[in-house]
């Protein structure tokens, strides 16, 4: 069942490659920006409710566009339940199939095809090594209101507001008994389970600033090990400003911050210890333009956490991206 899945969203992701298209030749009032509206780095399991990786909801202020994205988090854990346990460190390694593709007027399909590889390391110097499909994703928005496409620079702002949801595929292998020793039951390809999203997001430009924010929530429910991950709940403001250096280029710094709050993990209907909690983090990234490519880097460094009540710490998050508009 996994491969039919995994055939079909490879398929859909891929349908639009052909039809890119170029920046335009002036710039115009619209986002030239692929991703950069998208709070692009935030884990759909972090350190506390599982880990695919990392799941950015557009605003629809965006390009349609198909790319790769790696995602780099680096974490440390405590490896058993006392508090004077050792501590472990572990990296979260994760290259995405992205796109966001238009269906009509006012409809936007995000899908994500992750591929993941983990690893950390035990106080005693041993190692351990997953990695494989992680947990796929197709949401839909509803654009409710909507930009004017490849009009003149406006002297007013406009708006643009998304609603929608979807649901994130067991695609990705859960282990058992990756839950043994170490507090952090994240350390998994995926959740095992079929969870499902909402998320609103709504952004505003003028000339060539811009200022996006987006909320979503994840349902997540019990795979077959009786085990489901906590609901998980992130929010995000991100602002950004665009250079034209010509009719080809355009650079776009950005900035913003952003949470992530995650509900406590159960196992046979009972909550489990040292699960869910919240961080709030920064983020600083850069795009450049280049006719119809993308590259983006960014990064995210918490300013607040508490963590499986502080038995996990996230300690940086890194991304890069290339894209094709489309």
């Amino acid at each position: 069942m996994k491969i039919y899945i995994t055939i079909a969203l490879l398929i859909i992701m891929g349908i639009y490659v052909m039809q890119a298209s170029e920046m335009p030749a002036r710039p115009c009032y619209r986002t030239i920006s692929s991703s950069l509206m998208e709070f692009d780095d935030f884990c759909d399991v972090c350190g506390c409710s599982g880990n695919g990786g990392s799941m950015g909801f557009g605003t629809g202020l965006n390009n349609n566009f198909i790319g790769l994205r790696y995602i780099g988090q680096r974490y440390r854990s405590r490896d058993g339940i006392f508090s004077n346990s050792p501590w472990i460190d572990e990296n979260f390694n994760t290259v995405q199939l992205w796109t966001q593709i238009p269906v009509g007027r006012r409809l936007i399909i995000n899908a994500v095809m992750p591929y993941q590889f983990h690893s950390r390391e035990f106080a005693d110097d041993t190692k351990q090594h997953i990695n494989g499909l992680g947990d796929a994703t197709v949401l839909g928005f509803y654009q409710i209101l909507k930009q004017t496409p490849d009009s003149i620079i406006s002297i007013k702002p406009q708006h643009t507001l998304q609603l929608g949801g979807g649901v994130k595929m067991p695609t990705g292998r859960f282990e058992e008994e990756n839950l043994e020793g170490s507090v952090n039951p994240s350390f998994q390809l995926g959740t095992g389970s079929w969870d499902y999203v909402l998320g609103a997001n709504y952004g505003v430009t003028h000339r060539n600033w811009g200022l996006s924010a987006m909320v979503n929530y994840t349902i997540k429910t019990k795979n077959d090990k009786e085990y489901r991950f906590g609901n998980q709940f992130n929010y995000a403001l991100n602002a950004y400003k665009t250079y034209y250096l010509g009719t080809n280029f355009a650079l776009t710094p950005q900035a913003g911050i952003g949470g992530e709050h995650f509900e406590k993990n159960k196992e046979f209907g009972f909550e489990v210890h040292d699960t869910g909690g919240n961080a709030l983090f920064s983020r600083l990234g850069v795009e450049v333009n280049y006719r119809q490519y993308a590259l983006g880097l960014s990064s995210m460094l918490p300013v607040a956490q508490d963590l499986n009540n502080g038995k996990v710490e996230v300690k940086s998050r890194f991304s890069v991206y290339l894209n094709i508009n489309i």
